[in-house]
């Protein structure tokens, strides 16, 4: 996949995961999380902020968890959760 139409098709998988309205579990949304921390920063970690600590706990370490991919494989990685769970 050319890395535009990459570009794209996770722009679009991203815009429907934002707009969703079906209450997907907790695991699978962790994974869209750490997919889309990943594919949008890489591995430049951000220090978790908030009052629920033990929850930015569990979102970095699915973060962290993909540290062995790249940007390009972790947003085509977005890609097929969205295809998978939202059809």
């Amino acid at each position: 996949m050319l890395k535009e139409n990459l570009n794209t098709e996770f722009e679009k998988a991203y815009l429907k995961v934002s707009n969703t309205l079906l209450k997907l579990p907790p695991d699978v949304m962790l994974k869209f999380y750490a997919y889309y921390k990943q594919a949008t920063l890489g591995n430049n970690y951000e220090k978790s902020s908030g009052a629920i600590e033990l929850r930015n706990a569990f979102k970095l370490n699915a973060w962290v968890q993909l540290s062995h991919i790249s940007e390009e494989d972790a947003k085509k990685e977005y890609i097929n959760l969205v295809n998978k769970y939202l059809k």
